[in-house]
Parts: structure tokens; C-alpha cells; sequence
């Protein structure tokens, strides 16, 4: 056996664990979406924002858009300011895909709201000056998929295509864009009426070595009128979508914040809660994420926000992540001043969505919630109340 062999055969068996790829056609070629959700205003927004900060903010954003994903789809690569999404197989109706695409833009610009609102601080200036939004680029063709390692690579025409299509002749920042690939693998029907609330364009560009590419692409501006309103609670993603408990503790509201910024309490008042793990070293900073093993899983929680509002009223955000229940979700903590040893307390939880097609799951999914919410609730005051 050769060098070569023996190279080949030692990357077989470092992928031999890996799930088994699906079947391919003579040519070795798979039938697979691609879709790449690109963050557009991100090189402005980091060259002109000068907050160390602004990286973090980043981050935060390409994990909303991985967590906002309803398509089962597979992330392939993180680009800076964009995510290479696929999914082997037959294409998604056209109904799915618009959904996919408008729970992913909501949930980007609804947590956009949530830090612009703080105008305190040196982001929410600089978003409050610049735009970051989204453009979703998609396109159905084939693929070679090779397993590298641990890493699964894509190659073909159709990858290079998709990315060449971010650059394209589409005026505006936020708009889908459906190649032809797509665009011909469903009805002219199906596609006005899934686009009834916007306007379907025809569009192409010219690309160097592949020629002129056809496309569809139609503008996501009117979904803003399904975003909150600068008077609202922001981050909600719609109306109905949040789970509320309220309860009155026999504690000062400056003392019922530090136990709740304390992770370090949490197991003693969060139900299911048995132990937090976090860097000591950035306790007490906002942006700091840790997690907490919650009855036979792990939960991730990041402290987004302190505010106080024009009443006083004390407000503390967290946002959760990797809850495969509720992608995307918000713990919204707000404290209000009763007397000097008294205070109301809401937790409000909201979600983009509920991961289960079945309504009856979805029903059971949101009683345990609310009964997990007012159990620690519960917790929170006897803690709060010990002192």
C-alpha cells in the first residue's frame, strides 16, 4: 500500500463514525437546498461601530438565525456575516420555505429591537444610526458531499452558484431571492399565493464562467409591520407568543435583582435547576452566557440586558439558547417598587416558535412551561424571603 492509500484509508476510518450520506446518482451528485441567510451591513457595522462589543453582537445574531431554523435544515459553514444552510433531498414547498424565512427575519430583527432600545449604551447608538438586516439567498440544484473528518464538505456548480448569487442586481438590504433552480421546482399557484404579501420579481445577473442565472426575489420590508412598535415590549415576536407569571416577594426590587443576576443561585430557586457553570472572572457583565443543567438536560442563558424604565420599574433580559423546545427564546425579569420592603415580580418568557408540528404538543409544551415558570416563581420569593 501506498502513501496515498494509506492516506486515504486513515481518513476513511477518522469518518467511519459518521452518519452514513444518502444515496447519489451515477454521477455521485445529491439533490439538495441551499440557503444562505447574510447579514447585510456587517462590515460597516464593525469597521464604524468602534465597541468591542460589536463582534459579540455578531455572534449573537448568527446564533438567531441557526436557532431559528423550522426546515431541518444543516449548517455547512459560517461565513463571517452569513450561514451556508443545506438540506439533502427533495425541496421544501414554497409555503415552508416563506416560513422559514420570515420566522428567521422576525427573530433577527426582534432581537435587533431588543438591544437598539438601550440607548445608553455605545450599540444601541450605533444601531440606532446604522441598519443591519437580512437578505436570504436560495437555491435547489446538486451536490458532492464528502465527509472530511469530522467536517462535511459541499462541491459542485450549484454550490458556487448560490454564493455568487449574494452579489446580484437586487436593489435594496433585506429580500429573498429564489434561483430559477428553485423557482421551476414548484407550481406559478403555489408560489403567488405564498408571496400574496409581498411582490414576486423577475430578476438575473451575469456571472463570469457560469453565464446569466435567473432568479425570483422579493422584498421582506412589509414583514416589519409584524415587529413590534417603538412603544412596545420589544423582542416579542408576536402577540400571543409569550408565557407570563406574577407574584408579589416580601423584598426590596434592587435585592430580588442581585438574587436573580446571581448565577450562582439559580440552582436554589429555578425548578429542576441541580448546577450552573459559568467563567467566574466576567460575572456581572452584560453578554455573559452560562449554562444550567435543568432536570435531565442543559439549557443556555446569556444576560443581555439591564434597564430601567421612566416608572422605575427594573427590567432584566436573558436570552436562552439551544432550548429545543423554544428556539429563540427570552426571559424577561421585571421588578416594580411597592414599598420599601415589597415588590411585584413578572417573569415573562417569549418564543419565536414552538418546535412540534402537533398542536396537542405544542398545548402540553406551554402548560409545563407556565407551570416551570410559576414553580420558580415560587422558588425566587422563598429565596428572596429567607434573608
Amino acid at each position: 500500500m501506498g502513501l496515498l492509500d494509506e492516506m486515504r484509508a486513515a481518513r476513511r476510518a477518522a469518518g467511519a463514525n459518521r452518519p452514513r450520506l444518502p444515496e447519489t446518482d451515477d454521477t455521485g451528485m445529491v439533490p439538495a437546498l441551499l440557503f444562505i441567510p447574510d447579514i447585510s451591513g456587517f462590515t460597516r457595522f464593525i469597521e464604524e461601530s468602534e465597541s468591542p462589543q460589536a463582534p459579540y453582537l455578531v455572534a449573537d445574531l448568527l446564533e438567531i438565525l441557526i436557532e431559528a431554523n423550522i426546515l431541518d435544515l444543516q449548517v455547512n459553514e459560517i461565513q463571517g456575516d452569513a450561514v451556508l444552510f443545506y438540506r439533502l433531498g427533495p425541496p421544501p414547498t414554497v409555503r415552508e420555505l416563506v416560513q422559514q424565512c420570515r420566522r428567521i427575519y422576525l427573530d433577527f430583527q426582534n432581537y435587533l429591537r431588543l438591544v437598539e432600545r438601550d440607548t445608553g449604551s455605545e450599540l444601541g447608538a450605533v444601531l440606532a444610526e446604522q441598519m443591519l438586516t437580512l437578505k436570504i439567498i436560495v437555491h435547489y440544484g446538486a451536490v458532492s458531499v464528502a465527509q472530511i473528518r469530522e467536517y462535511t464538505k459541499l462541491m459542485g456548480r450549484d454550490v458556487i452558484v448560490v454564493h455568487r448569487l449574494l452579489k446580484n442586481n437586487v436593489t435594496g438590504s433585506e429580500y429573498v431571492l429564489l434561483s430559477d433552480g428553485y423557482v421551476q421546482t414548484q407550481s406559478a399557484e403555489d408560489l403567488a399565493r405564498s408571496f400574496s404579501w409581498t411582490r414576486l420579481l423577475h430578476g438575473s445577473t451575469f456571472y463570469e464562467h457560469l453565464g446569466e442565472v435567473g432568479y425570483r426575489y422579493a422584498h421582506l420590508s412589509p414583514l416589519r409591520l409584524l415587529l413590534n412598535s417603538p412603544d412596545a415590549n420589544p423582542a416579542l415576536p408576536s402577540r400571543g407568543c409569550a408565557i407570563k407569571v406574577r407574584r408579589a416577594i416580601r423584598a426590596s426590587a434592587p435585592y430580588v435583582l442581585r438574587v436573580l443576576t446571581n448565577f450562582r443561585l439559580r440552582p436554589h430557586w429555578m425548578e429542576g435547576a441541580s448546577a450552573v457553570h459559568y467563567d467566574v472572572t466576567k460575572v456581572g457583565r452584560l453578554g455573559t452566557s452560562y449554562k444550567v443543567d435543568v432536570f435531565q438536560g442543559q439549557i443556555d442563558f446569556q444576560a443581555v440586558q439591564r434597564f430601567q424604565d421612566d416608572d422605575d420599574r427594573l427590567e432584566y433580559v436573558e436570552k436562552i439558547s439551544h432550548f429545543r423546545l423554544f428556539p429563540n427564546s427570552l426571559l424577561f425579569c421585571y421588578l416594580e417598587t411597592v414599598d420599601l420592603e415589597h415588590c411585584l415580580v413578572t417573569l415573562e418568557f417569549r418564543y419565536g416558535h414552538i418546535a412540534s408540528r402537533h398542536r396537542l404538543v405544542r398545548f402540553g409544551q406551554l402548560r409545563r412551561m407556565h407551570r416551570f415558570l410559576g414553580r420558580s416563581l415560587q422558588g425566587l420569593a422563598a429565596v428572596c424571603e429567607k434573608k
